[in-house]
């Protein structure tokens, strides 16, 4: 059984969701000790045992230590299951980092499957809907992927209450993917997106980015949401370019006002826009997975987090795959995922 430190490197929630995730890929059981050690509430939350739980329905797999709070936990994988299924946090926890959990083993099964989440969609510090729609699925669609996504309803901290469904079909073998250059941006727009909040919030959230990014009146969009399970705030920015797309998120919270949340939007799309690469510094993490499941692909990027070094790392413990994060300059760097001699990157149909 591997032994999986959850202290080392950025020590959060990623290391115990990459080995899920991989443990089905490649039948592999795994026991991991300190789970979440480096965060202000170490052990697992409630969106990490939804993942926990959400794999062990999928591969049948056997578990223990999944309990609030828990900071060990083994897990011992069955086969994966092709099927209908519907994963609930019962909170505002991120939908999009279980579904991230379970994704990689389902493009690898012997069947479609249909996924429904409930929970947060529109998370701070997760990948938001908008984010895996417009940016994470479309690479994965590039690299032979066969992913159709819905959002049902929005969820928004603290009430939670989102849904959106997944559905996958699988595939023989993911293309590997080679992203060096991001191309002519050809669209930027932003979207303000609220409920049960006052009009002017998204309509002042628009005048900071329009003026910030020089848009047009006919690039900004605001969404009103009806059906929410309790207030909430989200303002992204989209850059669509030739060969890729970001999205940049702020996240209304009280006691900020609505210019702050935009400004945080509208920075982190500058910082994008100014390093001149295909990949943002949160996509890199999340492509690591799907290029080692390729064997192979590389892409340009910003200064590698501790999360993608960290998450690096520990997919080569999983897979038969190198990654060297090489230096360009001090602010770009090329991410190449290697596959080890002639070793299968998946264990052999049983």
């Amino acid at each position: 059984m591997l032994e999986i430190d959850g202290s080392a490197g950025e020590g959060g929630g990623q290391v115990l969701r990459t080995s899920l995730s991989l443990s089905m890929v490649t039948g592999r059981p795994f026991r991991i000790v300190r789970a979440r050690a480096r965060r202000k509430k170490p052990g697992l939350m409630r969106q990490h045992l939804t993942a926990v739980r959400a794999a062990a329905t999928v591969c049948q797999a056997e578990v223990e230590g999944d309990e609030i709070g828990s900071s060990e936990l083994s897990f011992v994988p069955g086969a994966v299951q092709p099927g209908a299924y519907r994963f609930t946090i019962g909170t505002a926890g991120s939908t999009s980092l279980v579904c991230q959990t379970v994704l990689p083993p389902l493009l690898c099964a012997s069947g479609p499957s249909t996924l429904t989440f409930e929970g947060g969609t529109h998370n701070p510090m997760c990948p938001p809907y908008p984010f895996l729609e417009r940016v994470f699925f479309p690479l994965l669609a590039r690299m032979g992927a066969k992913l159709t996504s819905v959002l049902d309803r929005p969820g928004y901290f603290p009430a939670g209450g989102g849904r959106f469904t997944l559905r996958i079909e699988p595939v023989a073998a993911l293309t590997p993917l080679v992203l060096h250059e991001r191309g002519v941006v050809h669209t930027l727009r932003a979207v303000a997106e609220s409920a049960l909040v006052p009009e002017h919030v998204a309509q002042r959230e628009l005048a900071v980015i329009a003026e910030r990014l020089a848009l047009a009146p006919t690039a900004l969009e605001t969404r009103r949401v009806d059906d929410s399970a309790g207030p909430g705030n989200v303002v992204w920015v989209e850059a669509a370019s030739e060969h890729a797309c970001e999205v940049t998120c702020g996240f209304g919270e009280r006691g900020v006002a609505a210019e702050t949340v935009a400004e945080r939007a509208t920075e982190a799309m500058e910082r994008y826009l100014a390093a001149d690469v295909p990949v943002g510094e949160h996509l890199a993490d999340q492509l690591l997975i799907p290029l080692a499941l390729a064997g192979s692909g590389s892409f340009r990027t910003v200064a590698p987090s501790l999360h993608t070094r960290t998450n690096a790392a520990l997919i080569e413990r999983f897979l038969p795959v190198r990654f060297a994060l090489e230096r360009e300059d001090d602010e770009h760097f090329l991410v190449r995922a290697t596959r080890i001699g002639g070793a299968s990157i998946l264990p052999a149909a049983p």
